[in-house]
């Protein structure tokens, strides 16, 4: 008799074997990269991002991490984040991934900036979006600006203030 591979129940492992910090953050990763993608299906952008910013706990009054638990945490972010989108049914693109993101760290006190870049690529116009924290990308390659022009402010940031 062959063995059957069972990937549900190799993923079921991974998790189990997490620590219940990274456990509770793939859920509420889960969680909110499903309701992102759902709300961008459903509504415009600014509207989204409206709703993320209205529905975050992180206040301009709320003490700020200091600048090496924000890093730790949000690696850890970033790890868990990067975890829900290889292992979710849909394929999130690239808004969807860094909006979630985006909105992760703003629950956390961490002050990410979501950027939005364009390009020409034969003929054809394309965007892409990105999450930076102190000027670090962290949801894409390092090199993201050579190829895609950064509008020079970033979208939204953490702390929800348009620039």
């Amino acid at each position: 008799m062959s063995k059957t591979r069972d990937p549900f129940g190799e993923k079921w492992r991974r998790f189990r074997r997490l620590g219940p910090e990274e456990r509770g953050l793939v859920l509420r990763g889960m969680v909110l990269l499903s309701l992102t993608m759902l709300g961008l299906r459903t509504m415009t952008f600014r509207r989204c991002k409206e709703l993320i910013q209205q529905f975050s706990l992180s206040e301009p009054s709320l003490p700020r991490l200091e600048s090496c638990r924000q890093m730790e945490m949000g690696r850890k972010i970033v790890s868990a984040m990067h975890a829900v989108e290889r292992n979710s049914p849909a394929r999130p693109n690239c808004l969807e991934r860094s909006l979630a993101l985006w909105w992760m760290l703003r629950l956390n006190c961490i002050d990410g900036e979501l950027h939005v870049g364009a390009r020409k690529s034969q003929g054809r116009f394309e965007a892409h979006a990105w999450v930076e924290w102190g000027g670090h990308v962290l949801n894409d390659s390092s090199d993201v600006h050579e190829h895609y022009s950064r509008f020079d402010a970033p979208i939204a940031t953490a702390e929800g203030k348009l620039r």
